[in-house]
């Protein structure tokens, strides 16, 4: 399932959508809230910017309220369905669910995002070389 050169192994582990060599993030934690946002400028294998433009995340606060509605919706069929709770206790797990997995869902938001426009490119040392040699 994690298997090298797929979008989900990029997506869950953080890593270069190009190479998957290294990750994304200064800090591989998401809970540790004081870098949870601070990426590398580039991958120091195949040389990806990671900001591709200015303000270029703010698309990743879209798939962040995605992701955030479907941890809600799994936090309330749980107690609701599973666990046979009242209404008000399930409200409270989805608060409780949103408060604990905020930093995961933002920093997933984010691989998603940059994923949807880069691609894997399993030739990426080849084309490296080429343009050495070129230089």
């Amino acid at each position: 399932m994690l298997k090298k050169g797929t979008k989900i192994n990029s997506i869950l582990t953080g890593s270069c959508p190009k190479c998957q060599e290294e990750s994304m993030y200064v800090d591989k934690n998401p809970y540790h809230l004081q870098h949870i946002y601070q990426m590398h400028e580039r991958c120091s294998h195949c040389h990806t910017r990671y900001k591709i433009e200015p303000s270029f995340f703010y698309g990743a606060m879209y798939v962040s309220y995605a992701v955030g509605i479907a941890f809600a919706v799994a936090a309330f069929v749980i107690t609701k369905v599973f666990l046979d709770s009242s209404l008000m206790s399930s409200f409270y797990a989805i608060i409780g669910t949103l408060v604990v997995f905020m930093p995961f869902i933002m920093r997933v938001s984010r691989n998603i995002w940059i994923n949807m426009f880069v691609h894997y490119d399993k030739n990426w040392k080849e084309k490296e070389k080429i343009k050495e040699e070129t230089k």
